[in-house]
C-alpha cells in the first residue's frame, strides 16, 4: 500500500518540513532566553521582563548570528594570510537577507543602537 504524502504549509526552500524549523527556534528560544529555558517567571520578573528578554533575544537572532541557510558564495575566494583555505563563503544574517542591513552586527552595536522616535499622530 502506498503512502499519502502531505504537502507543507509553507517551503523555506530546503528540504525539512515545517515542524523542524519551528522546532529549531524553539530550540534556539529555550537555550537563549533563561526563563523560557528554566521555565518559572521568577527570572523574568512578571511579563514585562519576559517580553524584554524576547525582544534582546529577536535582535540578536536577526543581526547577530548568521545563518547557514542565508550564506551566499564568493565568486572569486577570498584568501586568507594563515595556512587555511580560502573563504568562499559570506555569512548573511536575516536582517541582511531582508536588505536592512549590509553587515553583521555586533551584540555591542545592538545594545548601542539608538532606535529614532516612531511618529506620533498630529491629534495627540
Amino acid at each position: 500500500m502506498r503512502r499519502k504524502s502531505h504537502a507543507p504549509f509553507w517551503s523555506s526552500g530546503r528540504r525539512s518540513d515545517p515542524p523542524i524549523d519551528c522546532n529549531r527556534l524553539n530550540w534556539d528560544i529555550r537555550q537563549r532566553v533563561a526563563a523560557v529555558g528554566r521555565r518559572v517567571n521568577t527570572l523574568c520578573k512578571g511579563e514585562e521582563g519576559l517580553q524584554q528578554q524576547l525582544v534582546v533575544f529577536q535582535s540578536y537572532h536577526n543581526f547577530c548570528l548568521p545563518h547557514a541557510s542565508l550564506r551566499q558564495p564568493l565568486l572569486p575566494p577570498l584568501p586568507t594570510n594563515g595556512t587555511g583555505s580560502a573563504k568562499q563563503w559570506r555569512p548573511c544574517t536575516p536582517a541582511m537577507a531582508a536588505g536592512l542591513t549590509d553587515h553583521v552586527w555586533t551584540l555591542r552595536e545592538v545594545l548601542l543602537f539608538r532606535v529614532p522616535p516612531w511618529p506620533q499622530p498630529a491629534g495627540v
